[in-house]
């Protein structure tokens, strides 16, 4: 770890994966409850369970980005962060927050909670994604906002990197975007119209940016290729987002009310959006074939290139699936619906998390360079768990999806809604022990951080004198296997 503030990514990080661990727990009893209705009912009734889950996934992976955020802008920028204090006192104001909203969904029915939190005076809940209470979604403001002061000050006194200032346009997009969750129009179609503007054009559009850069920083960090290369490849995935993602949103506009070109602009711009995602897949694996060193980290790097295919699998491929207008007609809000999502968010977004956070705790937990080879094995074990699963409740909803869609919308005599729930219910089964399995992998996850931290191969100081040679192509003989003349911390061996 070269700069001390860095350090404050680490509360950030152990925050994501403790919010991680109850979204999955949450997803294992929403996953029975789908078989057993009155599981835990009604202590957590179904919506109500649902509610908790999702909102986690974007609480936790706020958290994820926020901390990949401050450990990556010391190092691009070349300076100290501008201010760890306010990153720390934003940190528990941020967990303060979430914690209490989460208690409030379990706790209070959610229209009093609506009514304890002065949603009369400014309406902004009973949306979906959006159910925080309008004080939550006040803080979150305020935490963004004192967050990307933060870090676009730290940028601006410091060095200028592609991969700082797309990361900064991100998160600048991610803040404003948010801004329509304050805005909850009567009128359902301009509600759910602008409801998109922030759901979609978080996910497939500035969500995208803070992805790409993340994953240009650690491959930079894993591989040794040239940064101008890096950011080339950068440059054009970003542009092939914005321009696919954003007018791209015109797919959830189908069925809403909307003027009908939406249907032609929908489709040809979605069925461009898995382009960027294959282009970051070639990007990756192009990086890792040049690379330039061994770098002693494994897991970070194999998280980095599961990022690149799951996220081509999962938004690209399964979004391709139902994004043409005369399919989604018929498969529309149906679990293939959900398949995809539960695929791309694990592909595109948790994944990246989960890289960036194997390649900087151990730095940031005194390591030189990475985990232990014991921690390290245990890691990857949770990522093909993890990763293989996923690929199962996708492929699971899938053959849900298929089958509901014919059953209840194509066939001669269709059937209803909850007759058809029953004859998918195998299906749902077989989700269920996929989550589990999922469960298992998340703790192997967390296992890893506390596995063999004395291997002194793993980044201590090896007790022998080697010969280390950097990028730069500079030997020298030290006793510290990691630290060379340049005093960069390479890591590898050539």
């Amino acid at each position: 770890m070269n700069y001390q503030s860095q350090s404050v990514a680490k509360l950030y990080f152990i925050a994501a994966i403790g919010l991680f661990v109850g979204q999955i727990l949450f997803g294992v009893i929403l996953g029975l409850q789908y078989v057993i209705g009155d599981f835990l009912f009604p202590e957590i009734p179904f919506n109500v369970a649902r509610m908790v889950h999702t909102n986690l996934l974007i609480v936790w992976l706020l958290f994820g980005f926020m901390g990949a955020a401050y450990f990556l802008v010391p190092e691009e920028a070349e300076r100290e962060l501008h201010s760890p204090l306010l990153a720390k006192v934003m940190f528990w104001i941020f967990l303060v927050a979430g914690a209490l909203t989460i208690l409030g969904y379990l706790l209070v029915p959610y229209a009093g909670l609506a009514q304890m939190t002065g949603n009369d005076l400014l309406p902004t809940m009973g949306r979906e994604f959006l159910e925080q209470p309008t004080i939550t979604k006040i803080g979150i403001v305020i935490v963004a906002l004192a967050f990307l002061y933060n870090i676009g000050m730290t940028i601006l006194k410091g060095r200028k990197t592609a991969i700082s200032l797309v990361l900064l346009i991100g998160l600048l997009g991610l803040a404003l975007l948010f801004l329509f969750a304050f805005y909850n129009p009567d009128n359902l179609v301009k509600d759910k119209f602008y409801w998109w503007w922030v759901v979609h054009l978080w996910v497939e559009g500035v969500w995208e940016l803070i992805l790409g850069s993340i994953l240009a920083f650690v491959l930079i960090k894993t591989t040794g290729v040239d940064r101008e290369v890096i950011e080339k490849w950068l440059y054009v995935i970003i542009a092939m987002t914005l321009i696919t993602g954003i007018i791209g949103t015109g797919h959830h506009y189908y069925w809403i009310g909307t003027p009908e070109y939406w249907q032609w602009w929908g489709s040809i711009f979605s069925a461009m959006e898995p382009i960027p995602f294959f282009m970051m897949t070639v990007f990756a694996f192009n990086m890792v074939n040049r690379r330039r060193r061994n770098h002693p980290n494994k897991a970070a790097l194999l998280w980095a290139l599961g990022t690149a295919v799951m996220a081509f699998l999962g938004a690209g491929v399964w979004g391709f699936l139902h994004t043409l207008a005369p399919v989604n007609y018929y498969t529309h809000g149906s679990q293939i619906t959900a398949a995809h999502g539960h695929m791309a968010f694990y592909g595109a977004y948790v994944m990246i998390v989960l890289a960036m956070i194997s390649y900087a705790m151990p730095l940031m937990r005194g390591r030189k360079v990475a985990g232990s080879n014991r921690s390290q094995t245990v890691e990857m074990w949770s990522f093909w768990l993890m990763t293989v699963s996923m690929v199962f409740i996708t492929l699971f909803l899938t053959a849900a999806g298929v089958l509901q869609t014919y059953l209840q919308r194509y066939s001669d005599e269709p059937l209803p809604f909850m007759v058809v729930q029953d004859k998918i219910e195998i299906f749902y089964w077989l989700r269920e022990v996929a989550g589990v399995v999922f469960l298992i992998g998340l703790i192997l996850y967390v296992i890893s951080f506390f596995v063999g931290n004395s291997d002194p191969e793993a980044g201590g100081r090896c007790g022998r004198v080697r010969v280390v040679i950097c990028a730069e192509r500079h030997p020298r003989k030290c006793g510290d296997a990691f630290l060379c003349r340049c005093r960069r911390m390479c890591g590898f061996f050539l």
